[in-house]
């Protein structure tokens, strides 16, 4: 027997909210007066425009047939009015704030993949905007949902193949997000890059399925980039069991690479007993928190001094990337917050493996890719300018930076 996540609300046709009914006839009327603006100044454009009377060239022509907008508010009413030209060229108004065809706000859009990843299927997501929205949710249905990610997949090839060479792109963060499919034997993940240009702005670069984090994938991935135009980034941050780090060096060698400290810190602490955990955890803050790599340093030789002998597999899983740990204190201090850790993926994605679990092998390949890239442009609305981003600049032309700290000519001279 088939389990339904939507909870149905008996009556709910017959529930009056008054305030909702007030912000909705409100919303009509605003709609209302800002298109009669937008026909108003298309009518000024054209008022020299004039018969040989002298009346008007260009007169409204009545309204186009209404059409219901539907909003988080229910559904709202518009009528778009229509123009019509005496003279010359034929005039069309086209209204920026109701376009021709739309039929649902971009936020009520937005929600369908999140209701979406949060468990409802599509059979499900009528009854579950019918529940938000009221009895008027029409037009929602799953056949609805379902040509809609069919644009989806549309949006997501047109953005795979969109050029990167109009930005510099200073900093990429990568990692591999796992989801419950499975293609034969092999668990499959979406493998994710983020890159930050010269302006500071954070955008998704790619988002490939890959069989595992194999080297071969991520060539492949970071390959595609490069015939993007992406340029040599000048920091790379990931996870260091990723075969990324390979790849990496085969597409891009002259770039840098930094462990994310997150990541490393749970890999180490999974070769302790939970009775030395919270310590040693203590313990790897004091290196990566210090104010100076030499403090850093201090702080990572007194780690393996006192863990080596009764848990060498934590000091081996710390000590082989010891310099790809440090890289981040060569480049300015108010970007470590962002350049230690691979976080801007894991904050993002990290809803998307309840989805997955609770789906099993319902998402297909595509549909998960496709899914994770609605998902990845709803977030990239809200993601501010990275810290300290007037930086970047000097990042780029190649200024040194000594403990997060620019060093002058005279210092470089010195060293």
């Amino acid at each position: 027997m088939a389990k339904s996540n939507v909870v149905e609300l008996e009556g709910r046709e017959t529930i009056v909210d008054a305030l909702t009914e007030l912000l909705r006839v409100g919303a009509e009327k605003l709609i209302y007066r800002a298109v009669e603006g937008e026909i108003a100044d298309l009518l000024s454009v054209h008022s020299e425009r004039r018969l040989a009377d002298g009346k008007a060239g260009v007169v409204r022509n009545g309204y186009l047939p209404a059409r219901e907008l539907q909003t988080g508010l229910g559904p709202v009413t518009v009528k778009i009015p229509k123009v019509r030209a005496k003279t010359g060229e034929p005039v069309t108004f086209h209204s920026a704030l109701v376009p021709p065809y739309v039929r649902k706000t971009m936020s009520l859009e937005a929600a369908v993949p999140w209701l979406y990843l949060k468990g409802i299927s599509s059979g499900e997501m009528g009854a579950a905007l019918e529940v938000l929205l009221g009895p008027q949710a029409k037009g929602l249905s799953a056949s609805t949902v379902s040509r809609l990610k069919q644009v989806w997949g549309q949006e997501y090839q047109g953005w795979c193949d969109e050029p990167l060479d109009n930005d510099r792109w200073v900093y990429v963060w990568a990692d591999g997000v796992y989801s419950g499919l499975r293609a034969e034997q092999t668990k499959l993940c979406a493998l994710v890059v983020l890159g930050v240009n010269e302006r500071g702005e954070k955008r998704f670069l790619a988002m490939e399925d890959g069989v595992r984090e194999s080297t071969q994938s991520w060539r492949e991935v970071l390959l595609k980039l490069k015939s993007r135009g992406m340029n040599v980034p000048k920091l790379a941050i990931g996870d260091g069991a990723m075969g990324f780090w390979s790849a990496l060096e085969e597409v891009y060698p002259e770039t840098r690479e930094q462990r994310c400290w997150m990541h490393k810190t749970m890999n180490v602490l999974n070769c302790l007993p939970k009775s030395s955990q919270a310590k040693a955890k203590q313990a790897l803050h004091a290196i990566w928190q210090a104010e100076t790599r030499e403090e850093a340093e201090e702080a990572f030789d007194l780690f393996i001094e006192t863990y080596e002998a009764k848990y060498p597999k934590a000091t081996l899983c710390l000590q082989k990337d010891r310099e790809e740990l440090m890289a981040f204190y060569d480049f300015p201090a108010m970007h470590w917050q962002s350049i230690r850790t691979s976080n801007p993926i894991e904050s993002t994605f990290g809803t998307i493996r309840h989805r997955t679990k609770r789906s099993k092998g319902c998402l297909t390949r595509d549909g998960m890719l496709h899914m994770m890239f609605k998902l990845g442009q709803c977030a990239e609305k809200n993601w501010r300018r990275l810290r300290g981003f007037d930086y970047l600049a000097k990042v780029i032309t190649g200024v040194k930076f000594e403990d997060g700290i620019e060093m002058t000519q005279v210092d470089q001279a010195a060293a």
